[in-house]
């Protein structure tokens, strides 16, 4: 079997799994990144008006549901989350283990989960994981069905770090989806909408070092529904203003300052650019819920770093608002084929959705939004944040925007706050902010604290 860290203490796997294993042999042994990928099971129910299917396969591979399509006939999409947590729960278990027996569902898995010596299932505890040989496990698997559907993770690669070729790959999905053999320029054929005037205002402002308070209240003002929102921005209990804000200026001057207003500001003028998609994964946090929640907290970590190694803090909050606007656009740009992004994402919660993004358009929503950034003429900080912000290793130019918004989404994450997998955070990227890990669980805590009130603001967005 394989050499993995074992649980020397009393064993957690549930009974009714103890049950179904029978007299399988198998250790339990904690989950840890260091396990091999190929060996994790990864188990998915699908279902339709036929009923479900019970799917396994190997956890670096991409489940294609195009692909189950063609095996089954059957147009199959991940089961309802409060199904399965019903399941879960009657079974008393906290995640889906990878045995056939547990449901009454047919199961089909994909044949190269058997080609290592030993597999790794959950046992339904999160944290802990069986590992049963590959010879027992396939007498588990007698009544299932085997066949290869998955996508190798490796043949998929996401340009994590070449955006100077983000233009041809945009340009490469658009011709994709559009079958012509000859396209017009990117501008013209990913037909963007034009920024608002509110917006380029907005924009000019941020670069003019001669802008005052006066001039921003003007440009908000002039724009009734911004103005409202700013107003009741600065009246919430989050801000914990004393006295009732009367006026825009008020907002300004007494509670939320000149660089958040302009930056809060620019971010509520470019939502309303995009409209928020009526279709989404399941499991994910509402937009602008996990938008303003990922500004929080790198608002807190922008203050929690050394004085003299802090950026921008209006920028890295602007970075935090809007750092899944890809998502919005590839919404816009590919109509037809978002339901199917949001039905694959769905059904590879162990993969980061810039595989299933990377798989099925040929690009990522990171690519896809920092080019519309810069399209915009907005920073260029702004623009980089986004591009890299999955990159815990990103050090080029600009690296602080990036890094912030990498290391706010996975401490979001592992609060369960976005979608998919649990990501580490390297002591690397810590170490180039000059955070500590303790440092930055204080900033979540105290962001968390606040949960209702930034529920509450996120609402205005929406």
């Amino acid at each position: 079997m394989t050499e993995v860290a074992h649980i020397d203490a009393t064993p957690h796997c549930p009974s009714v799994i103890r049950q179904l294993l029978g007299k399988i042999d198998f250790r339990e042994v904690t989950d840890d990144e260091s396990l091999p990928l190929q060996q994790k099971v990864q188990a998915i129910l699908v279902d339709d008006s036929v009923g479900a299917l019970f799917i396994l396969l190997p956890q670096n591979h991409l489940l294609d549901l195009n692909r189950i399509t063609e095996l089954t006939g059957r147009k199959l999409k991940a089961v309802p989350k409060e199904s399965l947590e019903l399941m879960l729960q009657k079974h008393k278990l906290g995640t889906l283990p990878g045995l056939p027996a547990l449901t009454s569902s047919p199961c089909l898995y994909e044949e190269r989960i058997l080609s290592g010596p030993a597999v790794l299932i959950d046992s339904g505890e999160p944290g802990l994981l069986l590992e049963i040989s590959s010879e027992d496990f396939k007498t588990l698997l007698s009544k299932a069905s085997a066949a290869r559907f998955g996508e190798p993770v490796a043949s998929v690669t996401p340009n994590l770090t070449r955006p100077d070729d983000d233009r041809e790959e945009i340009t490469k999905a658009v011709q994709n989806f559009t079958a012509r053999r000859i396209q017009q320029r990117l501008e013209s054929t990913v037909e963007i909408p034009p920024l608002a005037d509110t917006a380029q205002k907005i924009i000019k402002l941020r670069v003019d070092p001669d802008a005052t308070i006066d001039d921003i209240t003007g440009v908000v003002e002039t724009d009734p529904a911004l103005a409202a929102q700013v107003v009741s921005w600065a009246a919430s209990p989050y801000y914990g203003s004393a006295g009732k804000i009367r006026s825009v200026e008020d907002a300004i001057v007494r509670v939320l300052g000149f660089d958040l207003v302009i930056n809060l500001a620019l971010g509520l003028a470019l939502g309303k650019t995009l409209a928020l998609p009526k279709d989404h994964p399941q499991q994910a946090t509402p937009y602008w819920q996990q938008s303003i929640y990922t500004a929080a907290i790198i608002e807190g970590l922008t203050r929690a770093m050394p004085r003299a190694e802090r950026p921008e803090s209006g920028l890295t909050y602007l970075a935090g608002l809007l750092h899944n606007f890809g998502y919005l656009l590839l919404a816009h740009v590919f109509p037809p084929h978002f339901s199917l992004i949001c039905r694959q994402i769905e059904v590879n919660p162990h993969l980061h959705h810039s595989y299933v993004e990377q798989h099925l358009l040929g690009i990522t929503r990171e690519q896809i939004g920092s080019w519309l950034m810069r399209n915009w003429d907005m920073p260029e900080e702004l623009v980089i944040a986004l591009r890299f912000q999955h990159d815990p290793h990103y050090a080029g130019e600009h690296y602080k925007y990036a890094n912030l918004v990498c290391l706010a989404v996975r401490l979001l994450r592992k609060e369960g706050i976005g979608s998919g997998p649990l990501e580490s955070i390297p002591d690397e990227l810590l170490e180039r902010l000059k955070l500590s890990r303790e440092k930055a669980q204080d900033v979540v805590k105290k962001v968390l604290e606040a949960e209702v009130l930034l529920r509450e603001l996120a609402s205005q967005f929406s």
